[in-house]
């Protein structure tokens, strides 16, 4: 393939362009915020699966309060009932003496169900705790999110606007190297890492670090000046520079 020496130097300031773009779309992908974004989504499945349990607990226990509170309720309602009719002095005495024992009855049976009620008020209470500390830790967690993916979202956009900037004059570099050089050096790109072309510099290939040997370097010397030539250790595109040490 052929290209004038002045298509080959664009092209290395075309590789210079594409690898500070490359550079970019890798800080893109390695924000310090996806990742504390992705510690934090772990910490909001968390919290969230037990505000969940301890909700449902808290229903639960709310359900058994109002459960014991209407059975103590019942009982109070039934021994009034008994009162009544014992203070009015209606019926036989044997009728009076039954109630008077059903009031003795009732009386235990309040106790015992008012210390049930008192166990599980205790219960509702632990639990309404929880959820209340889970609630606002949820909350804080949320507002934390919120602010991590602000600080992503403007880091984004502070790299989206140098992206534009430095790719700027992509589409006239692409122009002046010409379609036939570029079209190699795209193709070579796409296996060697994003490094399409490289300069010949102190005998060294600058896209694998490796010095060329004496055969390579008489035949780069002896090349035209618009030959373009390959690294024949990593086959990208060599450019010679003055600084090639030829």
């Amino acid at each position: 393939m052929k290209a004038s020496p002045q298509q080959q130097q664009r092209l290395l300031d075309l590789q210079a362009l594409d690898t500070r773009l490359d550079q970019i779309a890798h800080r893109r992908t390695h924000l310090p915020q996806i990742a504390e974004l992705a510690d934090l989504a772990e910490k909001a499945r968390v919290i969230g699966a037990e505000h969940v349990r301890v909700q449902t607990a808290h229903d639960d226990v709310q359900r058994e309060l109002r459960k014991s509170d209407a059975d103590v309720q019942q009982v109070r309602d039934r021994a009034a009932r008994n009162e009544s009719r014992l203070a009015s002095g209606q019926g036989t005495a044997k009728d009076l003496q039954a109630l008077q024992h059903e009031l003795e009855s009732l009386a235990r049976r309040q106790s015992e169900l008012e210390d049930v009620e008192l166990e599980v008020m205790e219960r509702a209470e632990a639990i309404e705790s929880d959820l209340g500390e889970l609630t606002a830790g949820r909350d804080r967690l949320d507002a934390q999110i919120r602010a991590v993916e602000a600080s992503r979202d403007e880091a984004l956009a502070g790299l989206d606007e140098e992206a534009a900037s430095v790719g700027a004059p992509r589409e006239s570099l692409v122009a002046e190297v010409g379609p036939e050089l570029i079209g190699l050096y795209e193709k070579i790109r796409v296996t060697s890492g994003g490094l399409g072309a490289a300069p010949l510099r102190a005998r060294r290939c600058l896209g694998c670090q490796l010095e060329l040997n004496a055969i390579d370097l008489v035949h780069i010397k002896e090349a035209a000046e618009d030959e373009v030539l390959r690294c024949e250790e990593c086959r990208r595109i060599l450019v010679r520079t003055p600084e090639s040490g030829l």
